[in-house]
């Protein structure tokens, strides 16, 4: 049952039509309400809304600003590239397309502030005007002073207008040195699983009936959903794999209630799709392709191992896995020599001490530091992977699988530290799934 959203300022029919398009939201839609107030009445300068990513900050916003009919603008900072595209698209949303042609060729903010100045009389609004910037940890790398001017800009502009910025990143990551006004500040938790499972069964097939949806998405974040909770991620997966989960049901083999045999059918699929959580560098029907042509080289590769030593994993968590390996069978000062393309000729010998004659790996593995598992999966991985939450929340699920085992977590002063905790054979065959000869990077193999 959807629960109900209401504020006095708004129709209540209105609002329940809107508290049905954001499933488990409805209580962060609530609050956000009560911040802007009554459409008449000044809201509050800025609001600030974090969380990580596709946890329905700009669903929650657009929809309470469409469906309630509320003047507002909406820029991405990753479209708009330059602070005059910003101020562009801002003007033209509020005040109409000739306005945004009064800008300078260059415009600054005290041009953007003069020319909204000069254009709010003109086009008088009863209600809160809302500027909404997505991706507003993007504005950093702007002018220093663009995010303490726009978190101000209703004293500046003398107008009933109210910034919301959209992050997710927490707020002490964005204020300045020189201090700066403080937002209102909201945050959006990560969807559990029965959200999830609410959210993504609403998406239906026409052509089978809802409970058989359901149950599929049952299954399908009872694989995933230890490695990824990201909404859109998942929703992917699902398309994805949706017509695979039927292909029984279309040759007349199963009926939609033997859902064990159709669990059967589809486990393996599932289990090849982890490779790909995270990764959309190829089509749906070009991974069916290379899936295809990849499995008999993959069969081989793993021939002999028993069915413990092979876990599958997303394709991120197999290289993290690698980096702490090297991390904590490699001696930190090797990582210069493994790791970068000018590091000169070094001999073993040379640096061989007494107490390092003895294999790291009969000694076990040692702790090391975050940074410094980053800074080798960033080496090791094939292609450029910026920082980001997804990086971090696989890092978190090796330690859940057991695979990491995480050091000194209760000093909250000093940065978590971590042992690899698989053995030389796991990893060789976690690598070769992904082409990869750690032994070269091996310290004791030398």
């Amino acid at each position: 049952m959807t629960a109900s959203l209401q504020h006095p300022g708004y129709d209540p029919e209105r609002l329940l039509c809107v508290a049905e398009k954001m499933p488990c939201r409805v209580a962060q839609a609530g609050t956000l309400l009560s911040l802007m107030g009554e459409p008449a009445q000044y809201s509050y300068p800025s609001i600030f809304l974090y969380g990580h990513r596709s946890t329905g900050k700009s669903h929650v916003i657009n929809t309470l600003l469409m469906d309630l009919e509320l003047p507002h603008a909406t820029v991405s900072c990753v479209e708009c590239v330059s602070v005059g595209l910003m101020f562009e698209r801002v003007l033209l949303e509020l005040f109409g397309p000739d306005t945004s042609t009064l800008l300078p060729r260059s415009p600054s903010l005290s041009d953007f502030v003069r020319i909204y100045r000069q254009q709010a009389p003109l086009s008088p609004a009863n209600q809160t005007r809302y500027i909404v910037i997505e991706m507003a940890e993007l504005l950093r790398d702007m002018d220093s002073n663009l995010l303490p001017v726009l978190v101000r800009l209703q004293e500046l502009v003398d107008d009933n207008v109210t910034v919301i910025l959209l992050s997710e990143i927490v707020w002490d990551r964005f204020r300045p040195n020189t201090g700066c006004f403080e937002p209102l500040i909201l945050y959006f938790p990560d969807y559990s699983k029965g959200d999830l499972q609410q959210i993504l069964s609403q998406d239906i097939h026409p052509s089978y009936s809802p409970e058989l949806y359901s149950a599929f998405i049952n299954i399908l974040l009872g694989v995933f959903y230890s490695v990824c909770r990201d909404l859109r991620e998942l929703r992917h997966l699902a398309a994805l794999n949706f017509s695979k989960f039927c292909e029984p049901l279309k040759e007349g083999k199963v009926k939609e209630s033997d859902t064990h045999k159709l669990w059967r059918n589809i486990e393996p699929h599932l289990k090849k799709a982890m490779q790909t959580v995270y990764l959309r560098d190829v089509s749906s029907v070009q991974w069916e392709q290379q899936l295809q042509q990849t499995e008999e080289k993959e069969c081989a590769a793993l021939k002999g191992l028993s069915a413990h030593a092979h876990v599958e994993l997303p394709y991120y968590s197999k290289f993290l896995l690698i980096a702490a390996y090297l991390a904590s069978y490699n001696p930190a000062r090797t990582d210069r020599r493994f790791f970068l393309k000018h590091h000169g000729k070094i001999k073993k010998t040379n640096f061989l001490k007494k107490h390092e004659k003895t294999s790291n790996h009969l000694l076990g593995p040692k702790p090391f530091p975050l940074d410094r598992l980053l800074a080798i999966f960033y080496s090791v991985v094939d292609s450029r992977v910026a920082p980001s939450a997804s990086v971090f929340s696989q890092i978190s699920s090796l330690v859940t699988l057991q695979l990491l085992t995480q050091l000194g977590h209760d000093d909250q002063l000093d940065a978590p530290k971590y042992k690899c905790a698989v053995a030389l054979d796991f990893i060789r065959a976690i690598s070769r799934t992904v082409n990869f000869d750690i032994v070269k990077y091996l310290y004791d193999f030398l």
